[in-house]
């Protein structure tokens, strides 16, 4: 296991598995259990998420993985979570891996990270973007899912309510303020970012479940945030841009990010892209 220090002094464990054309992998290589599992599957989430990425690739990757998001929740970065610094930390993982050229995949927000990394570095030998759209994306949207966020996190929670998969309106928000700040810190610094100005060069893949539309009611802005819709809307745009696009039919944010759907998609993708 390797280590890279982060732009804030701060540390993350890289685990490196395989071998072949190294591929930086933003999940936890150790399966959630227990209480949080059973929270997790209620939402139709699989707590084993990372660990099954890892083994449906490392057959024929060089995986390097490491829970970027897990991370900033243990030790926030309330001022300083910036695109810049996103894609800093995401070089020094590369780094301490010893990953000179690298392919990136990343799902919702670590999605558009992998965007910010590949307009700051010429390393990348592909890059894949999950549950997040990689032309018009809903980044005003998202700066206003994250204030409410943040506001709701200052305040006194209430009791735990039980809510279906997919309503993210009941969702109670359980973060700190240090916690929720960093998301705004973020998507502030991403307010004027044009992403249909963006021109790359290496191999590219966005996909998306056909229904990936999240509405908020009034207590999150009244807002919907589109993830399929520009994806659908501007495809060919992004094909024109040399974007490989796939939309997953009948698939939310939680089920086109499950292993058994992403990998027919990334696993295939990957080999024609890098082997």
């Amino acid at each position: 296991m390797a280590e890279a220090r982060l732009h804030d002094g701060n540390t993350i464990d890289v685990e490196v598995h395989g071998s072949g054309p190294a591929v930086l992998l933003p999940v936890d290589p150790r399966p959630v259990e227990g209480e949080q599992a059973e929270e997790m599957r209620k939402w139709g989430a699989d707590p084993a998420l990372g660990r099954s990425l890892i083994d449906g690739l490392s057959d024929a990757f060089r995986v390097v993985a490491f829970d970027y998001q897990g991370h900033v929740m243990a030790a926030p970065k309330p001022d300083t979570l910036t695109p810049a610094n996103v894609a800093a930390d995401l070089l020094a993982v590369a780094d301490a891996a010893g990953a000179g050229r690298f392919a990136y995949y990343g799902y919702s927000w670590l999605a558009l990270s992998g965007l910010q990394l590949a307009i700051r570095t010429d390393r990348l030998s592909a890059l894949v973007m999950g549950g997040f759209p990689a032309y018009a994306g809903p980044y005003a949207e998202m700066l206003r899912v994250t204030m409410a966020a943040y506001e709701e996190s200052g305040k006194p929670k209430a009791e735990p309510v039980s809510v279906e998969p997919g309503d993210w309106s009941s969702v109670e928000v359980s973060t700190t303020e240090e916690q929720s700040r960093q998301f705004v810190t973020l998507y502030e610094a991403l307010r004027d970012f044009d992403d249909r100005s963006v021109r790359l060069t290496c191999p590219r893949l966005c996909f998306a479940g056909s229904a990936d539309e999240i509405e908020y009611d009034e207590r999150w802005g009244g807002t919907h945030v589109s993830i399929a819709g520009p994806l659908v809307r501007h495809r060919a745009e992004l094909a024109a841009l040399g974007w490989d696009v796939e939309v997953l039919d009948g698939l939310d944010h939680m089920g086109a990010m499950q292993a058994g759907n992403a990998l027919p998609i990334l696993r295939p993708w990957l080999e024609r892209a890098l082997l």
